[in-house]
């Protein structure tokens, strides 16, 4: 078993408090939030006024569904600073998306914003069970993206020795945390997962690392995923959530004494779940896609984002706030094979099963005349023969077929064939023709 966590005794009176009480206190912020946003951004004002709803018209919370949907799509259209609902000189950071699909999506920030982002990611650490006086090994990618100086930020809000590593020089990610001796880690899981090849490739072994928690997130990951990260560490691995559009990292995190799904921040953060074709909110227990509208942010307020990741909502636990459970996948990352929905973290759990392959997998789509084909590349285990992994290949197509029920391809590559991430992992590489 991970070792022990020290007692939490720094809890923030939002944390305990009612859900009565922290119903009130939404509402308030709500109704500051839209009126922030129809007052200062054109965007949000027209958006109001077509859909005949003004800021006056929130008297309960039920009332945020008669707002409409803000999305990528709006924050592209509205490139660079149109969202923005303070004069651009108040806004003291940007960060912004990769714009590889598209036009890249900023966001700003005022001090306060900055401030109320490194209190939600130190609440967000220590509820991971970190705690003041800890070294926290700091390997997501810092810059425009959101996940390094995030974390960085709320680590050190928390009292925390930050190690800045970002991402790359693996040899030197295992070399600093083997002289550093950090109590926490926090990267993206898939390259978590090079880190801990590494580690073994130098004849360390994982186990006797310092490191007593991992905070990973930026990407998918199962619950398969952690208990393999556990086994081959030693430590307890929690899940962290957040997303450019809305803050960064830290809009929920999952709590270490109970690992059973991602507390939300709502006093920060109110979460409704939608149907992903209707638009319909849908009640809590029942999954969709996750839409976020921000309470507290100054210079970027978000109504209704629709942030294309699939979940459902469920009571608070370890915290009163309502939890998500682990983000199964991506509207825009469900591979349709034949009239089926799949998703690359089902693939996930079923390769966790067979021994004698690694985590290391990409998702292969290619098109023979009309039909779409599906190749899943995984990687051997190093103690695996060829003969093993051919077996476990087969094993592997049976898998996908009893559970998910489509025949896909199955190919096993050599130990690092499959390209590392220094970040985020690319599962899907879509090799289809366009059609014409």
């Amino acid at each position: 078993m991970p070792a022990s966590i020290p007692p939490d005794h720094g809890l923030e009176p939002i944390e305990s408090a009612s859900v009565d009480e922290l119903r009130a206190l939404q509402l308030r912020r709500l109704q500051w939030s839209v009126r922030h946003a129809y007052e200062n951004v054109e965007h949000y004002r027209k958006a109001f006024e077509a859909a005949e709803v003004h800021p006056d018209d929130i008297t309960d919370l039920a009332d945020l569904a008669r707002l409409p949907f803000t999305s990528k799509a709006t924050l592209r259209e509205n490139y660079p600073f149109g969202m923005f609902a303070v004069p651009r000189e108040q806004v003291v950071r940007v960060h912004a998306s990769s714009g590889t699909t598209g036009r890249p999506t900023v966001v700003g920030y005022t001090r306060n914003d900055l401030d109320l982002w490194a209190t939600v990611v130190a609440r967000s650490i220590r509820a991971a069970g970190g705690r003041p006086g800890d070294i926290l090994h700091n390997a997501y990618g810092y810059g425009l993206f959101t996940g390094g100086l995030g974390a960085h930020g709320g680590a050190e809000k928390l009292g925390c020795t930050v190690v800045p590593v970002s991402g790359g020089m693996t040899e030197r990610q295992v070399q600093l945390i083997a002289d550093f001796r950090p109590d926490l880690i926090m990267v993206t899981p898939s390259y978590m997962l090079n880190i801990i090849d590494e580690m073994e490739r130098q004849g360390l072994d994982p186990r006797a690392s310092s490191l007593r928690v991992g905070i990973f997130g930026a990407e998918p990951w199962t619950n398969e995923m952690r208990v393999a990260m556990e086994q081959r560490l030693d430590m307890h691995a929690v899940d962290i959530y957040g997303l450019s559009e809305i803050i960064g990292p830290g809009v929920a995190q999952e709590c270490v004494e109970t690992k059973d799904g991602l507390h939300v921040w709502e006093d920060h953060f109110y979460p409704e779940i939608i149907d992903p074709v209707t638009g319909e909110v849908l009640p809590d227990g029942e999954e969709g896609e996750l839409v976020l509208t921000s309470l507290t942010k100054e210079a970027m307020p978000v109504i209704r984002y629709r942030t294309r990741d699939l979940t459902r909502l469920l009571p608070g636990t370890a915290r009163p706030m309502r939890r998500i459970e682990k983000i199964t996948g991506r509207t825009d990352d469900m591979i349709i094979l034949r009239g089926v929905n799949l998703f690359p973290t089902q693939i996930e759990e079923l390769v966790l099963q067979v021994p004698a392959l690694t985590p290391h997998f990409q998702c292969v789509l290619t098109r023979a005349g009309n039909m779409d084909e599906l190749t899943v590349t995984i990687e051997r285990a190093e103690h695996a023969t060829s003969a093993e992994a051919a077996a476990a290949a087969d094993h592997v197509r049976q898998l996908v077929k009893r559970t998910i029920g489509v025949t896909v391809d199955v190919e096993v590559k050599e130990p690092f064939e499959i390209e590392r991430s220094v970040g985020k992992m690319r599962r899907i590489v879509d090799r289809r023709p366009p059609r014409s």
